[in-house]
């Protein structure tokens, strides 16, 4: 029978690593091969902007502007996490007289965290010129070809992010697990979920910075789209990215730095996280801490990166987008393909990558117990929490995407006002929770009772082990709203914004779908995080009737909803600047993008600061208050409340934004009782055109729900996943030193 040893772990990891970062340089090198300056020849796309500039050489220049603000932010932003990163390792080291181990993970996971997200940014600010560039190539003869390149263009650029992204986080973790290895020689059950312990401080580095670049990237983009979305479209009557507008520019540096830096930052953390839940829970397994065997969920996400990139040459190489209609379902097939793949391969893994039969332990004397299970239960947990992801992502994709009966009656509520389309908004958030929570309430109840909290851990990697695919299908979806951008403001002709748009209108579903994707498996490796600090806090139960669990469980649930207030509210405040600085510039006659960076820059970086205080000190000052018992309570709630709210608010927002764009397509059938009004018809007369009343209503409910869906919904991801991280790594610490005894 074959035995897993060490060196074959790792030249497996490091291999698939390797191959997943050739994979991502060699899409890098086809979209930096592609030329952006004016094409050779006569075509229809050619026409000058109304001062007299060439289109191609707007959109360069406005590109570069892009990747300039993209850059002033990031560095603005890198410098405060670089002090938050330097005070909170004191902290850290300050617990533990062994913390020093802890604080070098701690620093690795977030100097990775920040790596993965300025990798996505910069590739996503030089993708998007491209995907515009292919979409300008068009004439009546070759309409298809010119989607179908564009398209390859956006999706490769989100290809690059997700192979690097998932490789470098993998390489990293790995090295350090090597260099633990080497330096403390573990050689009992307790050396090693002690190492493991100091190990998940990676996932503590890789989620502080994620939410930090969550809150501030979102605060950032949504003051700038909401602001530029109230004063131009309801205002001005001014089209989505109107050159016109000085909000344009900042709305598109803030879809790099939100939806793929912070989107970037967020993953990476669920990937580190999962992987670090899985570790702690198996050291304290004799069986697999015997041997390699504990390596299992790094190979695991290993062979994902090769099934992804056999995933990714349907979308590029076999598959050809040459009608609008089969852009969604080429991004979808992706999930289906790559899961369809997985599963047998995730079976073999299992069955050579774990013993037979082993055991987990927790609890010590009269409290100690034991859980045995077997490999095949292990594989079956894997292959649930990957089914649910495929679940999950298809349930997001039916209620957002505009395609499908629940945006399309969105946007027709839109006819009776913006009242009815953010009721029906919200509703319709509310709903899409039933089935993703069902199905991981399901994942959760088999995975547990197969493998306990191990099991739980690796449902998380199963949803994930498909990572790389879905960030690139993530972010796809605002290299394509960028490139829309780009070809409005360099005011090519409509047949190019028709193709941008199209290919926009499917990346807010996708986009959707990875928040999904995230949400979901977030509720999964919290859970998996919380049995390890039960495990390793020796809690065998956690009572919720006790007066110190319930007090903090109450406490935990309100705390997704004080986070939700105060970066909506941050958002509000920095769109009012935004406002009035748009309304000021326009009445002067002046076009000042900077300005209107500026703005958002400063706003972001002030607001992000106090939601992340409390995130990570709230478990911090119960555990060091009231001990281990409080953070339990405390962390029930937070799981149970967040994953709701999460799931809602990114739902409402992406189906107010496609119930907009499905208006804009001027796919809405005017009432019998608007046919007479001129400002609703298209030259055809039958369907709502931009700037209609309904079209206004959509976009006031597409405001609205832009802080909801970038902001404080992808962010309450983290904000559970953190809470379970931080209460894990300071777990000993809360059971030793704990002020109040309770």
């Amino acid at each position: 029978m074959f035995e897993l040893s060490f060196s074959f772990a790792y030249i497996f990891i490091f291999t698939s690593c390797v191959l997943g970062f050739i994979y991502g340089l060699y899409n890098w090198s086809v979209i930096n091969d592609v030329d952006t300056s004016k094409p050779k020849g006569d075509s229809e796309s050619q026409s000058l902007t109304k001062n007299k500039e060439n289109s191609y050489d707007v959109m360069n220049k406005t590109s570069v502007l892009i990747q300039k603000g993209a850059l002033t932010f990031l560095q603005a932003e890198y410098v405060f996490l670089g002090i938050f990163i330097a005070v909170f390792s004191i902290v850290v080291l300050l617990s533990d007289k062994f913390r020093v181990f802890t604080a070098i993970a701690f620093v690795s996971g977030a100097i990775t965290s920040i790596i993965s997200g300025f990798i996505g940014m910069y590739v996503a600010t030089r993708a998007n010129v491209r995907v515009t560039f292919k979409a300008s190539l068009y004439n009546k003869s070759s309409a298809g070809d010119s989607m179908a390149e564009a398209f390859k263009m956006a999706f490769r650029g989100g290809a690059v992010m997700g192979f690097c992204l998932v490789s470098l986080a993998l390489a990293v973790l790995t090295v350090v697990i090597f260099v633990y290895t080497m330096a403390l020689n573990p050689k009992t059950t307790s050396d090693y979920t002690a190492m493991f312990e100091f190990i998940a401080g990676y996932g503590l580095g890789g989620s502080t910075v994620a939410l930090f670049c969550r809150v501030g990237g979102g605060i950032f983009t949504k003051a700038a789209d909401v602001g530029a979305d109230l004063v131009g479209k309801v205002i001005h009557n001014l089209n989505e990215d109107s050159p016109d507008n000085p909000a344009t520019i900042a709305d598109n540096v803030g879809d790099n730095v939100g939806d793929i830096a912070g989107m970037g930052s967020d993953l990476f953390g669920s990937f580190a996280e999962s992987t670090c839940a899985a570790l702690v829970v198996s050291g304290t397994s004799a069986e697999l801490t015997s041997g390699a065997y504990f390596f299992f969920p790094l190979i695991l996400s290993a062979a994902g990166i090769l099934v992804c990139i056999v995933t990714s040459f349907f979308a590029t190489n076999f598959m050809t987008v040459d009608h609008k209609d089969k852009i969604e379902s080429t991004l979808r097939y992706q999930l289906i393909i790559s899961t369809i793949l997985l599963i047998p391969v995730i079976y073999f893994v299992g069955h050579f990558s774990l013993p037979a039969h082993f055991s987990f332990v927790s609890g010590e004397g009269a409290d100690k117990i034991t859980f045995n299970c077997s490999s095949l239960n292990v594989t079956y947990c894997a292959l649930c929490g990957l089914v649910a992801g495929l679940m999950i992502g298809y349930i997001t994709d039916y209620y957002t995407s505009n395609a499908n009966e629940p945006c399309q009656e969105l946007a027709k509520s839109c006819q009776s006002g913006a009242a009815i389309n953010i009721i029906q908004g919200l509703a319709l958030g509310y709903k899409s929770c039933i089935i993703p929570i069902i199905a991981i309430a399901i994942t959760i109840f088999v995975s547990s009772k197969l493998a306990g909290m191990y099991g739980i851990a690796i449902a998380a990697l199963g949803m994930l082990s498909n990572l790389a695919t879905s960030l690139a299908i993530d972010g796809y979806g605002p290299i394509s709203d960028n490139a829309g951008g780009l070809a409005e403001m360099s005011e090519f002709p409509e047949e190019v914004r028709m193709t941008t748009d199209a290919l926009d209108a499917a990346g807010n579903t996708t986009a959707a779908v990875g928040k999904g994707f995230a949400i979901g498996s977030a509720c999964l490796v919290s859970l998996a995080l919380f049995g390890a600090f039960v495990t390793r806090t020796g809690l065998t139960v956690v009572n919720i009737l006790e007066p110190i669990q319930f007090s903090c469980l109450i406490v935990g649930a309100m705390i997704p909803y004080a986070f939700s207030a105060l970066t909506i509210k941050s958002v509000g405040l920095a769109a009012d600047k935004m406002i009035e600085e748009i309304k000021s510039q326009m009445k002067r006659g002046v076009n000042q993008p900077e300005e209107c960076i500026k703005i958002s820059t400063e706003a972001s970086l002030q607001e992000m600061i106090l939601p992340g205080v409390i995130v990570i000190f709230t478990p911090l000052l119960l555990g060091g208050l009231f001990g281990p018992k409080a953070v339990s309570g405390y962390l029930a709630g937070v799981i149970v409340s967040g994953v709701q709210m999460a799931i809602s608010s990114s739902n409402s927002g992406g189906a107010w934004d496609n119930a907009k764009k499905f208006i804009e397509a001027k796919k809405l059938a005017i009432k019998d009782e608007d046919k007479e009004k001129e400002t609703h018809k298209t030259p055809q007369g039958n369907h709502y055109i931009k700037h209609s009343d309904p079209h206004k209503a959509a976009v006031i409910g597409d405001t609205v729900g832009d802080p909801l869906k970038d902001t404080s919904g992808p962010s309450l991801n983290i904000l559970i996943k953190l809470s379970a991280i931080v209460s894990l790594v300071f777990g000993t610490f809360f059971s030793e030193h704990a002020i109040f005894s309770v």
